[in-house]
C-alpha cells in the first residue's frame, strides 16, 4: 500500500516537475500531474502481476494517452503539454545509462542486451500511446459535443 502512495506522490511531483522544466501553461501543472500520477500506479499494478517491462510500460503509456487527451480537452491546451511531463518517469533512461557504461567498459554483450531492452520499452510506449490515440478518437467527440453545448448555454 505504502508503494502505492509513494508512487502517486513522487509520480505527480515528477510529471509537475517537468512540466516546470519545460515552461508548460501554470493551468495545465496539476492536472498533467494527476495523469502523471495516474500513470505511475497503473505501472506499478501492472508490474505486480506481470514482472516483465514490456506490459507496465504499454499500460502506463495507454493511461497517459487516454487521460491526456481528456485533460486537453477539459483544460483547452494541446495534448503535448500532458503527454512530455508524463511521460518522464516511464522513459528508460537508467536502461540506456548501463547500456552505454557497459559500452564504453568493454561489455559488448551486456550493452547490446540493454539497448535492445531500452527499444523495447521504447516501442511498447509508442504503441500505448497509439492504442490511446484510437480510443481517444472513438470516445472523446461525444465529450467535445457536450461540452460545446453546455458552453452554448451558458
Amino acid at each position: 500500500m505504502s508503494e502505492i502512495v509513494y508512487g502517486f506522490i513522487f509520480g505527480f511531483l515528477s510529471s509537475v516537475g517537468f512540466g516546470i522544466i519545460t515552461n508548460n501553461p501554470r493551468r495545465t501543472l496539476i492536472p498533467a500531474g494527476l495523469v502523471g500520477a495516474i500513470a505511475w500506479i497503473v505501472y506499478i499494478v501492472v508490474g505486480w502481476y506481470n514482472h516483465g517491462l514490456i506490459m507496465p510500460n504499454l499500460m502506463g503509456a495507454v493511461v497517459i494517452g487516454i487521460l491526456g487527451n481528456l485533460c486537453a480537452i477539459l483544460v483547452k491546451a494541446p495534448v503535448n503539454i500532458f503527454y512530455v511531463p508524463c511521460l518522464v518517469s516511464l522513459v528508460p533512461g537508467a536502461i540506456l545509462y548501463d547500456s552505454m557504461r557497459n559500452f564504453t567498459l568493454g561489455h559488448d554483450s551486456l550493452a547490446a542486451y540493454g539497448f535492445v531492452k531500452a527499444l523495447t520499452v521504447g516501442m511498447s510506449l509508442a504503441i500505448g500511446f497509439i492504442i490511446a490515440e484510437v480510443i481517444a478518437n472513438k470516445l472523446y467527440p461525444p465529450v467535445k459535443r457536450y461540452l460545446a453545448k453546455r458552453e452554448k448555454k451558458q
